[in-house]
């Protein structure tokens, strides 16, 4: 695995040691809670020299930067490996750069709230549930 970083938000000292052993070889940092009012650019610019505890949030992100296909899957699929609960992945973007780290994380919770709700109402619709129930059917 190359290059780029893997940050960490929102899991415990416990947690972020499993990661870092699993994701050898990758540069993985913790962004501590002072980091919130940031833009993300600035965040992975000084990501080395940040100083704290990713665990200040409620859900559990994984953002990657700068970081190849292969990459990003493979971390991935390590984390949920761990089983460390619900984790949301997500890798920056040009836009994503520029915005604050707040709110990042909330459209980032936006996101993964609407494609949970989306697999809920296919997962209805698949097993003739719920108030899907006899539509389209004589």
């Amino acid at each position: 695995m190359m290059g780029g970083k893997v940050l960490l938000i929102g899991f415990n000292e416990d947690e972020v040691e499993k990661i870092m052993d699993v994701l050898n070889g990758l540069d993985v940092l913790e962004v501590p809670e002072y980091c919130r009012g940031w833009i993300v650019g600035e965040i992975v610019t000084k990501a080395e020299k940040l100083r704290g505890s990713s665990y200040w949030h409620l859900r559990k992100f994984v953002i990657m930067h700068d970081v190849d296909n292969e990459t990003l899957k493979g971390v991935i699929k390590a984390v949920r490996s761990l089983d460390l609960g619900r984790v949301i992945f997500a890798t920056t973007t040009e836009t994503s750069l520029t915005w604050k780290l707040e709110d990042l994380l909330n459209e980032l919770m936006e996101e993964d709230e609407y494609f949970q709700a989306m697999r809920w109402a296919r997962r209805q619709v698949s097993e003739r549930k719920g108030p899907f129930l006899g539509l389209g059917k004589d």
